[in-house]
């Protein structure tokens, strides 16, 4: 079973994706964000997003690949489709990754997605701005510290139309505006049981 978790930058995907592997036994897979390029790319958002979401591609791409290889059940934190779907979209939409970049990295992805299986089940994490910049504050990830609430406007908007309009796959939404499982045992004991749930319906 393939479970992953996505989810705007600051929702708690690898908070849930932790705890959810430890609850449940299975093996995790974490989101590597070192890049080379990620000071540059907030120095200079248009001159360096194609170099570093080339790296980020690649490091994906390599965990696949190691998935696709296990025999334990996985959790996986952010999927690949994001990178494409969200991330490089958002940028090519904000003017900050030029066409011929924007093409050449599609084009890449969808000949890397051909051959690899979608999660068996989508966990999204759905959280407001506000809720956003509150997370990223109190991680104190200092590249992240001067991202713009505009930013994450665009980018939530960019996850909740590939969620609810183009994704193909079982999703299960979990609003962690109102729900903080971190702090609250008994949600994240109902966030357990909502995913066992989807599991034992996918395996009928």
């Amino acid at each position: 079973m393939y479970i992953a978790i996505s989810g705007n930058i600051g929702s708690g995907k690898t908070s849930l994706t932790e705890m959810l592997a430890q609850r449940l036994g299975w093996k995790a897979y974490y989101e590597d964000v070192s890049n080379p390029y990620l000071d540059d790319f907030y120095q200079d958002m248009k001159r360096w997003s194609f170099n570093l979401q080339m790296g980020f591609l690649s490091k994906k791409i390599e965990q696949i690949l190691n998935i696709i290889q296990e025999k334990d059940n996985v959790i996986q934190d952010r999927t690949i489709f994001e990178e494409a779907y969200i991330f490089v979209a958002n940028l090519q939409g904000m003017g900050l990754m030029a066409k011929r970049d924007y093409d050449t990295y599609m084009e890449f992805f969808k000949l890397f997605t051909k051959i690899i299986q979608k999660p068996d089940l989508l966990i999204y994490l759905k959280a407001s701005v506000p809720t956003l910049i509150s997370q990223i504050q109190k991680r104190g990830r200092e590249f992240e510290l001067g991202i713009q609430p505009e930013y994450l406007e665009r980018l939530n908007t960019l996850y909740d139309h590939w969620v609810e309009k183009e994704y193909q796959g079982e999703v299960l939404v979990i609003d962690v505006n109102q729900f903080d499982f971190v702090l609250h045992e008994e949600i994240f004991e109902n966030i357990v049981q909502q995913v066992l749930q989807k599991i034992t319906q996918l395996k009928k």
